[in-house]
């Protein structure tokens, strides 16, 4: 039987009446989750396996395990969904992939275009979802033979690019961006080591054992960095005077984001594809895309829709990807996909290579699910626009306090302490001061992601070639990623001095 052969009882499948249920709870629990900053998909996905195992206990274990896999991918996907509403309202990152949203979701809400920015993530991720699909579809065993090839020596070395693309993030130094990724990495060696052993930068105190939490730095510097800001620098009453003049976006908005969407939704789908990388790795390429393909480099980080459109669509389309190497090859893309694929294990329905020959039901089952759950989540967000939108329209007397308790509430439901909320307020003064002089805030939570993996590649690599520093030029991969890496930081250089020669020369 062929592709669509497949698909088509896959269809067969989705549509049944369990089924369709299971995905609509699936995709509003999802889109809940990611409005709620502090739960995140992975944690929407850890909480309700134990549910979904009772839900399903009349079921056969076929179709238990279909019903399952279900409802927890419509809740990783609405996750990727809901996550940019408070990103964009009230600049607050529930999670790693809806930082690079705040860059501009959040400046378009202050001029009173929160209503596109919603539109524009909303089709963005729809549109995203749909390619993802059709990628896994037609593309995943090929891919994913590509995939596992990457080594540590290349994990490193994309990882190395990816710090190296901040300096295009946000702000006008290339310097301070640079210099905020150094702090990022430098806050993410705070912990354990969990190789040696050794306590790092703890200062002999226990609460720094497990090291600084994302969520406590990404809310502290975006959101309660911007409480400090609105309310040392006097500015709630020009908050209270914006307006919601649209609610969907218009013609040429449409326009400006058609290719950054199309390109947002290949970069989510390739880095997704990577075990490991995740959608903030993609969001974050997408952004440096845009921003480095634009005419008008100078309006990112004030408002440019193109900012929302292309890390929307690569986040949503690298949660797509990241199912690829899960269900072809039993490697799990992410550590939501890892959560999912146990919850498949509990039902004795081992993913990797024989999964669609052994279990067609459950693999091409949840394929045409995602296609249904993508409309689903569309028909659902597009009428919630209105209502998300008029949430920038509450005078900040009300707003202020709300934005105080979503992060403490989702900062203490993580971590359970008071320590992170007293680390909380701190990022918070340290966020408005940093902004107050342009020094970007992303790219500290970008190296405080990758950090960790940069080092515990970097440390494979050595270790698998001996101490051997050569290893990450033998590669031809890692090779050509560094040369790429190296001429990203060294063009603005180069193009600094030639317009200076130019002018002298004037």
């Amino acid at each position: 039987m062929d592709i669509l052969g497949f698909l088509g009882q896959g269809f067969v499948t989705a549509f049944q009446w369990h089924n369709l249920l299971f995905a609509f709870f699936g995709v509003v629990i999802g889109t809940s989750v990611g409005v709620l900053p502090g739960i995140g998909p992975m944690s929407g996905v850890a909480l309700l396996v134990p549910i979904t195992s009772s839900l399903t206990g009349g079921l056969l274990p076929e179709e238990a395990a279909t019903a399952s896999i279900i409802m927890l991918a419509g809740v990783y996907y609405g996750a990727m969904y809901g996550g940019s509403a408070t990103s964009i309202l009230i600049n607050t990152p529930g999670e790693a992939a809806s930082v690079v949203t705040t860059l501009d979701g959040y400046q378009m809400a202050k001029k009173g275009k929160a209503g596109e920015a919603l539109a524009i993530s909303a089709i963005g991720s729809f549109v995203a979802g749909i390619i993802a699909l059709i990628g896994l579809i037609v593309l995943a065993k090929p891919l994913s033979e590509w995939a596992i090839s990457f080594g540590p020596a290349e994990y490193t070395a994309l990882i190395i690019l990816g710090l190296a693309t901040v300096s295009g993030l946000a702000g006008k130094s290339m310097t301070k961006a640079l210099i905020m990724a150094v702090l990022g990495i430098l806050i993410s060696t705070i912990g354990v080591d969990t190789i040696s052993g050794v306590a790092r930068f703890t200062f002999n105190q226990p609460i720094l054992y497990q090291g600084i939490e994302f969520l406590t730095l990404a809310v502290g510097l975006f959101a309660i960095g911007e409480v400090f800001g609105t309310i040392l620098e006097k500015d709630s009453d020009n908050r209270s005077l914006q307006k919601i003049n649209r609610l969907l976006p218009s013609k040429k908005e449409m326009k400006d984001s058609t290719l950054p969407i199309l390109r947002g939704s290949v970069i989510g789908f390739f880095v997704g594809l990577l075990p490991g990388a995740g959608a903030s790795i993609a969001s974050f390429f997408s952004y440096s895309a845009e921003k480095g393909l634009s005419k008008d480099k100078e309006k990112f980080g004030k408002g440019a829709i193109e900012g929302v459109a292309g890390p929307e669509a690569a986040n949503n389309a690298a949660s797509g990807g990241s199912l690829i190497p899960m269900l072809t090859l039993g490697l799990p893309g992410s550590a939501t996909t890892a959560i999912m694929m146990g919850a498949l294990m509990m039902y004795n329905v081992q993913p990797g290579p024989l999964l669609f020959d052994k279990h067609p039901q459950v693999a091409w089952g949840l394929i045409a699910s995602m296609f249904i759950g993508n409309i689903l989540l569309l028909i659902l967000n597009l009428p919630l626009i209105k209502v998300f939108a008029k949430v920038i329209s509450t005078p900040p007397k009300y707003m202020l306090p709300i934005i105080i308790a979503i992060s403490f509430f989702g900062v203490y439901a993580v971590q359970v302490n008071t320590f992170d909320l007293l680390l909380l307020v701190g990022c918070g003064v340290a966020g408005h001061f940093l902004a107050k002089n342009d020094y970007p805030l992303a790219p500290v939570i970008l190296g405080l992601i990758l950090g960790p993996m940069l080092e515990n590649n970097f440390r494979r690599a050595l270790t698998i070639n001996n101490g051997d520093y050569m290893i990450f030029l033998q590669r031809p991969l890692s090779l050509i990623l560094l040369i790429i890496a190296f001429v990203w930081i060294l063009y603005p250089v180069i193009k600094g001095v030639i317009n200076q020669r130019k002018h002298a020369k004037q």
